[in-house]
């Protein structure tokens, strides 16, 4: 007796544990919406921001992807790094790049794994971009100006660039200061939030933390982020410093992590910049 009531305990927690882990193991594609609202903007504008593909697989020909990033009709696509990895073979990152390239301005900064690839191979995978005529925003500010928009674009390229150093990764960043209006710095690395904000940018965007791997939802944002170690200040989200506003995309990342995401779907960003009259509200909207 006391045998078949252990035995039914056992049997329902394991159900009881299965229940909580298998809803967090889906990893199907989330977008997830933000919306900024600055005085200096003065015509709505749409920006899809992709990280962390790692040539990861999005349907036969990476339509699922293309095909979400289409439903969203943004008016630019920002790059964020490692859409390229330095495993996987680049068919799949360059079937999607090569599905939005021709019909979205597109922008690009790199990752740490598009240098971890090696020098031969980081420099086929730039070689895409240049067929694909797609631009390298890194090292550089630019006024984006179509339809009535107006703002500054800046990018900077991942550390491992300078091989690591944060001193030249920091000059770097710093070279992108001074413009004046809304500005917007594509990075990979969203660890630098507080220099970010110190160096006056209005809207940074971000990935690499992969939304911190696992999290529990309502009490942990992320377990464990690249650069930041274990619960991750910055894992995936929007964040407030200062004037800076930091939006953290938890990337596209499945089949090339060591360990599944744990209620912790891949996702495509959409950021909406509007005129708020100055308010500076932030709102999110994606399926949980």
């Amino acid at each position: 007796m006391k045998k078949n009531r252990a035995m039914r305990i056992a049997v329902l927690l394991l159900a009881l544990l299965a229940g909580l882990i298998v809803p967090g193991l889906d990893d199907r594609l989330n977008v997830v919406h933000y919306a900024i609202d600055a005085e200096e903007i003065t015509v709505p504008v749409r920006i899809a921001l992709v990280t962390d593909l790692h040539s990861c697989a999005y349907g036969e020909g990476q339509r699922e992807l293309i095909d979400a990033v289409d439903a969203e009709n943004p008016d630019i696509v920002l790059l964020g790094g490692d859409i390229f990895d330095d495993k996987l073979p680049d068919d799949n990152a360059k079937a999607f790049l090569a599905g939005i390239a021709d019909r979205y301005p597109c922008w690009y900064v790199t990752g740490n794994h598009e240098h971890w690839a090696g020098k031969r191979r980081f420099a086929r995978q730039m070689d895409i971009l240049d067929e694909l005529d797609i631009a390298r925003l890194g090292g550089q500010a630019i006024l984006y100006a179509a339809d009535g928009q107006r703002f500054t674009l800046c990018g900077v390229d991942d550390p491992m660039q300078w091989n690591g150093s944060e001193k030249e990764y920091k000059k770097q960043v710093q070279n992108l200061t001074g413009a004046e209006g809304f500005t917007v710095l594509l990075a990979h690395r969203p660890e630098y939030a507080a220099f970010y904000a110190e160096c006056g940018f209005s809207l940074v965007l971000a990935g690499h933390a992969h939304g911190g791997q696992w999290r529990v939802p309502g009490l942990i944002n992320g377990l464990f982020a690249p650069n930041q170690g274990f619960f991750p200040q910055y894992a995936g989200g929007s964040y407030r410093i200062g004037d800076t506003t930091l939006i953290v995309s938890r990337g596209l990342a499945r089949e090339s992590t060591r360990l599944p995401r744990v209620y912790n779907r891949p996702e495509l960003v959409i950021v909406e910049l509007t005129n708020g009259a100055g308010q500076g509200v932030q709102t999110e909207k994606g399926e949980p």
